[in-house]
């Protein structure tokens, strides 16, 4: 079961991130789907969510602001239904940020966690945590303490 989780996980980043295909989301991701993972500049969690349409929207959110996204599950284990894995991620920001703010045109590299549980060979929820700062410094959307005009 570990080994299906695993390529299940895999499967989830691949198809719906990086090729993408958004009809792979309704074979992957459970209609009953719950959600822990706050989006960037969010506000709260998602709560319980119709799985393959609220991860379409993710996909989509992400894309159109960094339409060459690339996610790459790094490091891969598993416990019992759970699997957890650092994923790799980069991409260029070319569409508007959280739809407000203007494209910087720059590059971003780094990390992120991510959590889910399985059920009936299906993702049933999901808990993620990123490197949110660092994506903002090197977007240029933040500045590092001292570096402006004194």
């Amino acid at each position: 079961m570990s080994d299906a989780n695993k390529a299940l996980v895999r499967r989830h980043f691949e198809e719906t991130f990086n090729r993408p295909d958004y009809a792979a989301g309704a074979e992957t991701v459970a209609d009953d789907f719950t959600e822990h993972a706050v989006a960037l500049f969010g506000q709260a969690e998602p709560g319980r969510v119709n799985g393959p349409q609220h991860i379409r929207r993710t996909a989509e959110w992400l894309l159109a602001q960094f339409p060459d996204l690339h996610m790459r599950v790094d490091t891969i284990i598993t416990e019992g239904d759970l699997v957890a894995c650092r994923v790799y991620s980069e991409g260029t920001n070319v569409g508007r940020l959280n739809g407000v703010m203007a494209p910087t045109g720059r590059r971003f590299a780094g990390w992120q966690c991510h959590w889910f549980r399985v059920a009936h060979g299906k993702l049933v929820e999901h808990r993620a945590v990123r490197e949110d700062l660092p994506l903002m410094l090197q977007l240029g959307v933040l500045q590092p303490p001292g570096s402006g005009p004194r």
